[in-house]
């Protein structure tokens, strides 16, 4: 029991990233667009999120820096450079109506390799690892809530044992539940989504929606790299650690069935999924088999909704799909 306690509390934390991920893939989709480049928008988050703080810190030197201005650099920059990949995106699939799949795939190579080599270009400018002192990394991973509340047993050590990032992606999945299912500007994102010849000839803008959704959601999901790198990776840049968190996040939008509020315990699942080889050994079982949990069970669900055609379980009809008007 206290084995499974310890899996689910650090799952929370390797969670938090996958949800910020998911979270903003489920609003691009929400809108029809599927950008299938989260993977190298999340290397991109990771990267800048951890180097604009680094630059502030060397600035106005070690010891000086203020820990709020250093979170606040990291989840703008970090958004920042999301939304930049968002808006290409947008830009290569509405505008120009490229086929969003290959796009996708090549936005994921070129925010990886965008990452990596400006990470690279930042360790030989310091000369070593590009980190923060251990001031800041406290302040990016500090589990603030009240000790009485850790105290709780069982859910204490679950879910108020974690950093400032994982309450507010819950408070960012409540809010974009509410914003698509109680607001007229959400309904109409949604209406892009199911049916944008509908939406047009209802007179919705289909482009402004497009590209203000797959916008907001490249930035939320780069700000999954950046917690990942600044929580889970201890402040310190490492190229490898991010391999695979975006295509997870990805499989996530599936396994929650395109619903913001199954992503709060879908990414907790995920995660405890991701490192349960790291907590729980069974004899004789594989480390690789471990590792593809996950994905195998993106499968199941997604052939069990599909074959049951549960309706509100699908993806938004016109998913992957480019809107032209002449069409009509």
């Amino acid at each position: 029991m206290n084995a499974l306690i310890l899996l689910l509390g650090a799952a929370g934390a390797y969670g938090t990233a996958l949800m910020f991920g998911t979270l903003g893939e489920v609003l691009t989709e929400k809108s029809g667009n599927m950008n299938l480049g989260v993977e190298g928008i999340m290397y991109m988050g990771g990267i800048f999120g951890l180097i604009v703080p680094n630059v502030y810190e060397m600035a106005v030197g070690t010891g000086n820096a203020n820990p709020f201005v250093a979170i606040m650099l990291a989840v703008i920059s970090s958004f920042a450079v999301g939304a930049f990949a968002g808006a290409l995106f947008s830009f290569i699939t509405v505008t120009l109506r490229a086929n969003q799949n290959v796009t996708g795939l090549a936005m994921a190579t070129f925010g990886t390799g965008v990452a990596k080599f400006v990470g690279e270009l930042r360790r030989l400018k310091v000369g070593g690892y590009v980190t923060l002192s251990n001031e800041l990394k406290f302040a990016f991973d500090n589990h603030f809530m009240p000790q009485f509340l850790k105290d709780i047993p069982v859910i204490g050590r679950i879910l108020f044992n974690q950093s400032e990032f994982f309450y507010l992606a819950i408070i960012l999945a409540i809010a974009m539940h509410f914003f698509l299912t109680k607001t007229k500007t959400g309904l109409y994102l949604r209406a892009v989504g199911e049916s944008p010849v509908t939406a047009d000839a209802a007179g919705i803008n289909i482009t402004k929606y497009k590209y203000l959704a797959t916008i907001v959601g490249g930035g939320i999901s780069a700000v999954g790299g950046m917690v990942y790198t600044m929580t889970t990776a201890g402040c310190v840049w490492i190229e490898a650690s991010l391999s695979g968190t975006g295509w997870l996040a990805v499989a996530l939008v599936i396994f929650c069935t395109w619903r913001p509020l199954n992503s709060m315990w879908a990414s907790i699942l995920f995660g405890a999924l991701m490192i349960m080889y790291l907590r729980i050994v069974i004899p004789f079982f594989p480390t690789e088999l471990y590792k593809i949990l996950p994905y195998a069970v993106t499968i199941v669900v997604l052939v069990i909704t599909s074959t049951r055609n549960i309706k509100d379980k699908q993806p938004p009809a016109s998913l992957g799909l480019n809107y032209f008007r002449e069409e009509r």
